[in-house]
């Protein structure tokens, strides 16, 4: 599959001394067009998962949804849980109809989505000192 990758490079602050850090490479597949923003989350605490917005140590992204890709940098290693929203109308929700979104979004380690979010242990993904690239597949409701 050939597709143009605009990607963005990140710095995450609060890395000292000569600790081993990690980049992580997110792929977005499967977008249904290239409106509004894509907004990414990671964290490492399951408390505070899928919407990591209250998580002080969470690593939070937005971006042009014509971008493909992002890279994030000095990340330190150990397990995260990574979820996508496309807000297509970039008004900073996911827009729902009776419960079931009407806009994207996706998770690391893709996992099928029936009724609810993934639990934490079944998007973890480990990160690794070096890159880690992940591809997240979009999924559509609506």
């Amino acid at each position: 599959m050939k597709f143009a990758v605009a990607t963005a490079s990140v710095m995450v602050l609060g890395i000292t001394g000569n600790a081993p850090t990690a980049e992580v490479e997110v792929h977005f597949e499967r977008l249904r067009n290239q409106r509004g923003s894509l907004h990414l989350c990671v964290t490492r605490n399951p408390r505070f998962f899928p919407d990591c917005g209250k998580d002080p140590q969470a690593i939070k992204r937005s971006m042009s949804a014509a971008a493909q890709a992002i890279r994030l940098a000095g990340i330190s290693p150990g397990s995260y849980a990574l979820s996508v929203m496309h807000d297509e109308n970039r008004n900073g929700r996911l827009d729902t109809l009776i419960g079931i979104p009407r806009e994207g979004f996706g998770f690391s380690r893709n996992p099928a989505v029936r009724f609810g979010p993934p639990r934490f242990d079944q998007v973890r993904m480990e990160v690794l000192a070096g890159l880690t690239r992940v591809r997240v597949r979009m999924q559509y409701l609506l």
